[in-house]
């Protein structure tokens, strides 16, 4: 019978494996990795988003800005199929293909000045490609704006103090941040301070709730995405994300401590059935639908927009990026790992406790409850209270709710923000075509930086009204995959044409799983349009138009983008690089 202590301890060796043996050959042998290089946030230092960043520092920005809730909330949602369906692709994304699309996408934006992924495309692939690629990738981050967003607010509604303490930790991240870069304090004194003042903001938390409703609290995250997108990383961004760092490494710390002595057996069927109704009650074949609901815990396409739009500007030496990219995706599937351990073990009992489980059909009882329990991170945070209770009896467990559910929203904070400013980025882009042909343009409103991170928030936002989350989820999921496949597209091209000693073990790497999830995506996003978004037309028009609308054109894009990138591998030897 698998167990906590089983399940916990094989992701570890699977995870430290992986990074020692292929991380270490990538960085020596494919990579080179060189510290003598100046990276872009040494040759373009401009205080704003060029800026070297200490490596731990970095990684928690990183890996903040990448996992969101959503390393947490797909696996939740999978456990309907069961928890060796869901942990074995976890572990098989993670290994195969995540961690190699992370650190290549951050290495090849390093070597090319900070470089955005669609750049990179348009000058390996094609020019039309640089321009699909940032359509499409618009209206990938718009999604998930909308589906993380939603996941929040649902977060806040349920449990107010976690709200509060959202709210208490921007505040003592900018105060943090102050410490750290404005005054001569140092890292520890500021360190000291800032996590003082976090812990007792999480004490306080439950004594203030701010209680308001799902589409205020949607208002507020609209102020806070417009702002904080703007500002410039260190004023917020870096040291929220730092602090998110020890809040990370506290609570995997503290929980796979306590699976490992709890030696706890799973609740939760090691495996239901094939079709079990995981996407808005309906039936849900596990392929090819499983990566709509796994993504960032797997892999992730929205990771190739983080190294190679925030964390490539900020990495101060090449061998920073192995811990950074290559680590910061094994370190997700980890902890998608221990949330399988924490809620299969647990899940059931906490369900069972407040009435909302009962027996007969698993997996249609166990998506009902969710919605009633505040969601998947709803049941992540009552799961863990129930397993930290069990080694600590004198533990508050309202407090451990607070803390595991401000663990997950300060996450997808963070990504909120960071989205915005990569769809920022993005937008700026697609308009450069106009702006050469003269100043003064329709548009050129948007190149305000605090206009286009309002532009962008409220488009996703939009699709957060009625709290649809159980639809937005997979929609989000199936343009991040896509997103991914074409990234490895890319960075095939990367590898094929600039670093040309790469043998064919390095090319099919990175090719070879690009067409896999090719192939599987469109097929789940086919499935998509015809089952949920159809059933949803019918209760929430406006937003199953838009949503309908984004899957044609991304699933119209993806096949010219398919067509460019294979045209590119073909033809490994191509003009000359621009400069």
């Amino acid at each position: 019978m698998a167990t906590t202590l089983s399940v916990v301890l094989g992701g570890l060796v699977v995870y430290l494996l992986t990074y020692r043996l292929w991380g270490k050959h990538l960085e020596q042998h494919l990579v080179q990795a060189d510290d003598t290089r100046e990276t872009p946030a040494q040759a373009l230092f401009d205080g704003v988003d060029y800026v070297p960043a200490r490596p731990g520092v970095l990684f928690g920005h990183h890996f903040a800005s990448i996992a969101g809730a959503a390393p947490i909330v797909g696996p939740i949602i999978a456990l309907a199929w069961g928890w060796l369906p869901a942990l074995l692709w976890v572990w098989f994304g993670n290994v195969l293909i995540g961690a190699i699309h992370d650190y290549l996408s951050l290495m090849a934006s390093v070597r090319h000045r900070g470089r955005s992924i669609q750049w990179i495309a348009g000058e390996f692939i094609s020019r039309r490609t640089s321009y699909l690629f940032r359509v499409f990738i618009l209206f990938t981050l718009i999604l998930v704006i909308g589906a993380f967003a939603s996941i929040i607010a649902t977060i806040f509604v349920k449990n107010p103090a976690v709200g509060t303490a959202s709210l208490l930790f921007i505040g003592v991240a900018v105060i943090t941040g102050f410490v750290l870069y404005r005054t001569p304090a140092g890292l520890l004194p500021g360190t000291l301070l800032g996590l003082g003042l976090l812990a007792g903001a999480i004490a306080a938390a439950p004594w203030m709730p701010l209680r308001l409703t799902y589409n205020q609290w949607l208002l507020v995250l609209l102020g806070y995405m417009t702002v904080a997108a703007s500002l410039p990383v260190w004023v917020l961004l870096q040291p929220r994300d730092y602090l998110n760092a020890f809040l990370l490494w506290g609570g995997l710390a503290l929980g796979a401590l306590v699976l490992i002595l709890l030696h706890h057996a799973l609740q939760v069927p090691a495996y239901t059935r094939w079709s079990a109704p995981v996407i808005a009650g309906h039936p849900s074949p596990f392929w090819p639908v499983i990566p709509l609901i796994i993504a960032c815990g797997s892999l992730s396409g929205f990771h190739s927009l983080v190294a190679s739009g925030t964390t490539s500007k900020q990495l101060a030496r090449e061998s920073h990026g192995l811990f950074v990219g290559f680590g910061g995706m094994l370190t997700e599937g980890f902890l998608s790992t221990t949330v399988i351990a924490v809620v299969g073990a647990f899940g059931v009992t906490v369900l069972q406790a407040k009435g909302l489980l009962g027996g007969g059909d698993f997996a249609r009882a166990y998506g009902k409850a969710l919605g009633e329990i505040g969601g998947p991170v709803g049941m992540f945070a009552h799961s863990y209270a129930e397993a930290v209770a069990r080694v600590v009896p004198t533990i508050s467990k309202k407090l451990v709710v607070v803390f595991a559910s401000l663990w997950v929203s300060a996450f997808a904070l963070t990504t909120l923000d960071t989205t915005a400013r990569l769809a920022r980025f993005t937008l700026a882009e697609l308009l450069e075509p106009l702006r050469r042909h003269g100043e003064a343009h329709p548009l050129a409103f948007l190149e305000n930086k605090w206009v286009a991170s309002f532009v962008v928030s409220l488009a996703g936002l939009f699709l957060a009204f009625g709290a649809l989350w159980k639809v937005l989820w997979p929609s989000f999921g199936g343009a991040n995959q896509l997103l991914a496949s074409i990234a490895l597209f890319t960075v095939s091209a990367w590898v094929l044409k600039e670093l040309r000693h790469a043998g064919l073990l390095y090319r099919l790497a990175v090719l070879l799983p690009a067409l896999f999830l090719w192939v599987t995506i469109t097929a789940a996003l086919l499935w998509y349009l015809a089952v949920p978004l159809r059933a949803l037309f019918q209760t929430h028009p406006a937003q199953a138009v838009l949503l309908m609308g984004i899957v044609l054109v991304e699933l119209f894009l993806n096949l010219l983008l398919l067509a460019d990138g294979l045209r590119s591998v073909r033809r490994p030897l191509a003009e000359p690089l621009s400069q």
